[in-house]
């Protein structure tokens, strides 16, 4: 075999080794992405099917009902514009209240109740994630323009 040809498939090789290493790693990513989603984009089906998802807003003013187990939470969350019920087994934190922001992570159910794996809220006050004040206040203008 000539040198130059040595060098093509040396190179060859060289570009399939560095193109499975990509798909590997493309993979692992794609697995462990947590994509956020308001309640609106929930009820309109744009969230991906048996895969995990990270859903928030605001909690529903009397939507906490904790069953008789004494780990299992329903509730409910909204971005003003679409309410979605969410079921969680174990402690919640702290903070986390009725009317107050929070964040859960799971899979939507058959059903359309969102089971949660876990939940998170807020810390203060002030603060809301980022992405569930924009969901309120796109929210919030798509219901003004509805009514003008």
């Amino acid at each position: 075999m000539k040198a130059r040809h040595k060098r093509f498939l040396l190179i060859g090789a060289a570009v399939t080794l560095l193109a499975g290493a990509t798909g590997l790693v493309l993979n692992a990513f794609r697995d462990n992405l947590v994509f956020f989603h308001t309640p609106s984009e929930v009820a309109a089906g744009e969230v991906p099917k048996g895969r995990t998802f990270r859903i928030g807003g605001m909690v529903v003013h009397g939507s906490v009902a904790r069953a008789d187990d004494g780990q299992t939470v329903r509730f409910a969350l909204t971005d003003t514009a679409r309410v979605v019920p969410v079921v969680y087994k174990g402690a919640l934190p702290d903070l986390f209240k009725e009317t107050k922001g929070a964040v859960a992570q799971g899979r939507l159910g058959d059903d359309g109740v969102f089971v949660a794996t876990e939940v998170l809220a807020k810390h203060d006050e002030n603060y809301m994630p980022p992405e569930a004040q924009d969901a309120i206040d796109r929210a919030h203008r798509t219901a003004l323009s509805v009514q003008d």
